[in-house]
């Protein structure tokens, strides 16, 4: 069971980190940047609160409380990232903390309990609260995107219109494994 989650969960997460790289690539460095009003967040403003938190979640993941002393959450809200080169490099070094903490979960060491704020959580559970944060956040990313993009934007899943398409080749398939994101883009 725990290896056929971790199995589950890593594509999960693999999954999201893939749908914000392709946006990125449909993206002016200027539109990373772009905020709606003073009250919004640009998509350089999530990538740096996703890169403090996974930094912060997934360092000595097993070990020590997810919140770090070191993590300023307030600064991740402001405009610290300048350039599409920094955005990325902070954007593909959190996942890296989260996919080695990934790697060290073993059947052994799957039922440690560990802290977040000093509040307890099964790996379950732990791994479920950041999927859901991640995939939250993504969301926000690709919407402004798309929005910058509009008729330009380039579909990440099922393009408009191709829900019957897509559907016909999937059960064209007959009954078979895998993960729901194999046969996309």
């Amino acid at each position: 069971m725990e290896t056929e989650y971790l199995n589950s969960i890593k594509k999960q997460f693999e999954y999201y980190k893939s749908v914000g790289d392709k946006t990125f690539d449909q993206l002016e460095e200027a539109n990373l940047f772009w905020q709606l009003n003073e009250e919004s967040n640009s998509i350089a403003i999530i990538v740096n609160h996703l890169y403090g938190n996974m930094k912060s979640r997934w360092t000595d993941f097993l070990t020590s409380d997810g919140e770090k002393e070191w993590r300023n959450r307030d600064l991740e809200f402001e405009s610290v990232i300048k350039s599409r080169e920094e955005l990325l490099t902070k954007w593909n070094d959190g996942w890296a903390s989260l996919f080695e903490a990934l790697e060290s979960l073993t059947k052994e060491n799957f039922n440690t309990e560990i802290y977040i704020r000093n509040q307890a959580h099964s790996i379950v559970e732990a791994l479920n609260r950041q999927l859901a944060h991640y995939s939250y956040h993504i969301g926000q990313i690709v919407y402004i995107g798309r929005m910058l993009r509009g008729k330009k934007w380039e579909s990440l899943t099922i393009p408009k219109g191709k829900s019957t398409d897509f559907n016909k080749t999937k059960f064209s398939k007959g009954k078979h494994g895998g993960h729901f994101s194999d046969d996309l883009k």
